[in-house]
């Protein structure tokens, strides 16, 4: 092969090689799918939901109550709901949450989230950095009760749209 056909099938293919690095960096930094394992974010998400991961917006905005997030837990990527925030003192009694002594409308919980409070976990408050995080359906979860606290340096994005099944198409609260 000459030079000239080298160079040409070069200029064939860098279009390609470009496509392929601006995919991998938009997946490793930006975006990428994530899917639905188990029933811990049943009624609001199901088993086999395929979501996008926005990783890039905490970068600019705060992680907020109740926002639905992925995280990394013991090499173990989980989708759970954002309950607490940093500098908050949380409890839940007679199935309704309490942040810093004062009820808060918890709309997400399904089933019965049985009595427990920081103290419970030695913490009086969520220490800087860290959220307590929940599964919606309150029965059936490994969360922060289990996990503890869970540090921002490891929360890896927010999920709050379904691409499939087609049926349940959009964004998630």
């Amino acid at each position: 092969m000459d030079g000239k056909k080298i160079k040409k099938i070069g200029l064939e293919i860098l279009p390609y090689l470009i496509i392929i690095v601006v995919v991998i960096l938009i997946k490793q930094f930006l975006f990428s799918p994530i899917l639905v394992n188990g029933g811990s974010m049943e009624s609001t998400l199901h088993e086999n939901d395929l979501m996008i991961l926005d990783k890039i917006s905490y970068r600019f905005s705060e992680i907020d109550r109740f926002d639905i997030v992925v995280l990394e837990s013991g090499g173990t990527k989980l989708i759970k709901r954002v309950i607490g925030l940093p500098g908050e003192h949380i409890e839940y009694k007679d199935n309704k949450l309490y942040i810093d002594h004062q009820e808060v409308k918890d709309p997400y919980g399904k089933g019965i989230t049985y009595d427990f409070q920081l103290e419970d976990f030695s913490l009086e408050k969520i220490p800087d950095d860290y959220y307590f995080v929940m599964g919606d359906n309150r029965e059936d979860s490994v969360d922060s009760r289990i996990i503890g606290v869970v540090p921002k340096d490891d929360i890896l994005g927010h999920a709050q749209f379904i691409l499939f099944p087609l049926s349940r198409f959009g964004n998630v609260k």
